[in-house]
């Protein structure tokens, strides 16, 4: 088995191993792998973003396609996505091209990570480790999300936040969290959460 092979059959477990851990709602691998379309998503992303990589840009563009016809998640091949990166129920998600995603990622349906522009070039945001975004939430624009940092559902976000912040509104106004920054181990707890408008 070739190192490639062996790294993609890796990541794949991966992703089976974080949903069951981000959702108390899923009993098994085989059920992960065949009814979350966030992870359907999440596959099929890694091998659009392969073929972008490669100049293969119009390949890579109709898998995408073909992606959010099935999952209903819309994911340039462009955007950087870390691991460990979970969408829960997944339907209207939309990140775009120069979007960046960390690891240990959670974004719930509705989210938007967009641009505020139509110039080339950095236009859309970059997400850190370990942030929360819940459902509709919309961020937009080359602004950056820090390590930790919460986002309420149907949020507004146009400005940068710091690490830790939790951010609520229209538009998000934003509160610092007093913990430090979280480390790689952090497994987000959804019962810890000051506001109940964070969660769904």
């Amino acid at each position: 088995m070739s190192p490639n092979t062996r790294k993609a059959l890796y990541l794949l477990r991966e992703d089976l191993r974080t949903a069951r851990r981000r959702d108390p709602a899923a009993r098994s691998d085989v059920e992960v792998a065949l009814a979350y379309p966030g992870v359907h998503a999440l596959w099929a992303h890694r091998l659009s973003h392969a073929l972008w990589q490669t100049g293969l840009g119009t390949p890579a563009r109709v898998l995408s396609s073909l992606s959010r016809m099935f999952t209903g998640v819309d994911i340039h091949p462009g955007a950087k996505i870390g691991r460990r990166v979970f969408i829960d129920h997944a339907t209207g998600v939309v990140i775009g091209q120069t979007a960046q995603v960390g690891n240990d990622v959670v974004i719930f349906h509705g989210v938007t990570l967009g641009g505020v522009s139509m110039t080339p070039g950095k236009r859309h945001p970059t997400i850190c480790d370990h942030v929360m975004i819940g459902a509709g939430a919309k961020v937009l624009g080359p602004i950056t999300v820090g390590s930790g940092a919460k986002i309420g559902a149907n949020a507004v976000v146009t400005k940068d936040l710091p690490c830790n912040a939790v951010a609520i509104g229209v538009p998000a106004r934003m509160k610092e969290r007093p913990e430090p920054c979280p480390d790689k181990d952090l497994i987000i707890d959804p019962t810890t959460f000051e506001d109940p408008t964070l969660w769904i």
